[in-house]
């Protein structure tokens, strides 16, 4: 095989329609846009979901629902991941820290997932009943 004997495989190159150039091409005259209106004319457009100047479907129907931008910030933590900590005092900070939560995070919650032994306090991060119980229950606190 040599370079410059290779070619592309049968039928794999599709040659380009070539509109406007008679009647026997079944694209001239009109090369397929039709009679009249904008869209047949030399720079027509129009953006879309444009209606012709109706008042278009997304502006027709209500607006509904609410996306928080926060929501996607806010993050769980598990009992087990606190037991391992080396420190006492826990804080948003010290969970980023420990690399637990994202530097971005803007809360915590502490949820009951795993089991806790050793006393902590909590401090500006939240926690779920079960946590709170299993935390007290090793000695720890939560201060709000």
């Amino acid at each position: 095989m040599k370079l410059n004997t290779i070619k592309p495989a049968e039928g794999a190159n599709k040659a380009r329609r070539r509109v406007g150039r008679g009647i026997g091409s079944g694209l001239g005259k009109t090369s397929g846009r039709g009679h009249k209106g904008q869209k047949s004319r030399s720079g027509g457009f129009h953006k879309v979901g444009f209606e012709g100047g109706q008042m278009p479907l997304q502006r027709r129907l209500p607006k509904r629902g609410f996306n928080s931008l926060t929501r996607a910030r806010n993050y769980e933590v598990r009992l087990t991941d606190i037991e391992r900590l080396p420190i006492d005092q826990i804080d948003l900070l010290s969970l980023q820290v420990a690399g637990i939560v994202p530097g971005d995070a803007l809360s915590a919650k502490v949820i009951l997932s795993g089991e806790i032994t050793r006393k902590v306090v909590l401090k500006g991060v939240g926690a779920t009943k079960g946590a709170k119980a299993a935390i007290e229950a090793a000695g720890g606190s939560i201060a709000e």
